[in-house]
């Protein structure tokens, strides 16, 4: 089973990737962007056949070393 998870930096700490590239955009023409947010996107294919044990091992794994939870958020995706 597949399970995607997305992490991203909180709302409170400053992205400075996410910065050069809104800036870049706005560059390149796109002017209607306000503000652009960077983060990491993962895809993890676990032997896990119920769903729901698996997406408690892949929050474990998030909470362990996926994510930083200092500065962080995750959201894992459920498979469709």
């Amino acid at each position: 089973m597949k399970i995607s998870v997305v992490i991203t930096l909180k709302k409170d700490v400053l992205d400075p990737q996410g910065k050069v590239i809104h800036q870049t955009l706005d560059g390149m023409g796109f002017k209607d962007v306000i503000e652009v947010r960077q983060g990491k996107y993962f895809e993890i294919d676990t032997k896990e056949t119920d769903i729901e044990k698996a997406k408690t091992k892949v929050e474990e794994m998030c909470k362990k070393l996926l994510a930083n939870l200092v500065i962080e958020n995750y959201k894992i995706i459920d498979p469709k």
